[in-house]
């Protein structure tokens, strides 16, 4: 904790935010807080295990061995995610939070 920033400090702040928020958006603000942070926790979880997934069938490709799945490792890079086909060979297309082109 930063040295300029003591008791007193932190209870002016404190006192800043019930004032601008009140008693009764607090609880909401933090049960809302809390819900973002475990989004963005399983978000990030599920993206390590992609990524360790296609890590895996990469070296699985490479020495032609069976994946983790128990299904051989085929020579095309398309393969199913759910009911999807997923070429890696092109670049992904599901982000839209980026500038149309």
């Amino acid at each position: 904790m930063p040295q300029w920033l003591g008791p007193g400090e932190l209870l002016i702040i404190a006192l800043l935010i019930l004032l601008l928020f009140g008693f009764k958006k607090l609880p909401d603000a933090a049960r809302s807080l809390g819900k973002s942070a475990r989004v963005f926790k399983s978000e990030v979880n599920e993206m390590k295990e992609e990524d360790r997934a296609r890590e895996e069938a990469k070296k699985a490709r490479e020495s032609g061995t069976i994946t983790s799945a128990g299904t051989p490792v085929r020579d095309d890079v398309t393969h199913r995610q759910g009911d999807a086909l997923i070429d890696e060979t092109k670049p992904r297309t599901d982000n839209t939070s980026g500038p149309l082109v």
